[in-house]
């Protein structure tokens, strides 16, 4: 079965804009999202401004990316935590976030058969402390992209 997946640190606010998360921590994202800026019609506004440390790197398990994230951050932890909590104020806040595609076959790699398995990860002490320290979420999101018989 094929596997793609990533992990990302993400401050989120309605309010707060990624620019003055950055100017807050001193810390320059990854990538960011703007609240408003995929607007396809009237209805459809994300939801929230984003300010994102993300790990995308390939044949890596889930806890292996989120430590390299955490290698980026813990020395700010506190940076991190005081942002949080002001964030939090006005119903924004912080999530450490996994996403994972089941049969990706669109994003399937070469070599695939020589690769390590992906599909065992926990969470360490070290995470689990940052976490706690920092008030973030954890959010899990899997798709299946198996394709539909029906589809066909």
């Amino acid at each position: 079965m094929s596997l793609h997946q990533y992990a990302y640190f993400a401050l989120f606010s309605r309010h707060t804009s990624a620019a003055d998360m950055t100017s807050q921590l001193g810390i320059t994202p990854d990538e960011v999202t703007i609240r408003g800026s995929r607007i396809t019609e009237p209805a459809m506004v994300p939801v929230d401004h984003a300010w994102m440390v993300v790990c995308r790197d390939p044949g890596l398990r889930v806890d292996e990316q989120i430590s390299r994230i955490l290698d980026r951050l813990q020395p700010h932890t506190d940076r991190i935590s005081d942002v949080t909590r002001l964030l939090a104020s006005t119903g924004g806040g912080s999530v450490l976030n996994v996403v994972r595609y089941f049969n990706d076959t669109d994003q399937a790699q070469p070599g695939a058969a020589d690769a390590p398995d992906l599909f065992g990860w926990h969470l360490d002490r070290k995470v689990l402390d940052f976490l706690s320290a920092t008030g973030a979420e954890l959010g899990v999101d899997e798709y299946d992209m198996t394709e539909d018989e029906d589809a066909r």
